[in-house]
């Protein structure tokens, strides 16, 4: 017999994994699409844009080269992404700055 908890469907885990790889990759779409092809928004260069796409596109497809990224985090700046929400606001914004520090990506603690 299989083990689960109570009023979770087992297929309730692949459903959410689809759903954050889709919403992983529809940001990398946006944000090469905003800030790379159309070249509208200086807020971000190309090549900074580019490779934050390219970690969505990591982070969607699980690879282990970015453990270090926090996925929440890079799940909730495609949220931002895609209702365009105050991406900068978010630790992995590649221009998010504290006081007299630029900050990277930020790790995920682990």
């Amino acid at each position: 017999m299989e083990s689960r908890k109570p009023g979770v469907l087992p297929d309730t885990g692949k459903a959410l994994r689809g759903a954050e790889y889709s919403l992983l990759l529809s940001a990398a779409a946006i944000v090469r699409r905003r800030y790379v092809h159309c070249g509208g928004d200086a807020s971000l260069s190309q090549t900074s844009a580019n490779e934050l796409a390219n970690v969505f596109g990591a982070v969607a497809r699980e690879h282990p080269a970015l453990d270090e990224v926090d996925r929440r985090e890079a799940i909730a700046l495609a949220h931002r992404l895609i209702d365009d929400d105050h991406p900068e606001h978010s630790r992995m914004w590649p221009t998010y700055r504290e006081p007299d520090r630029a900050i990277g990506m930020a790790p995920s603690g682990k």
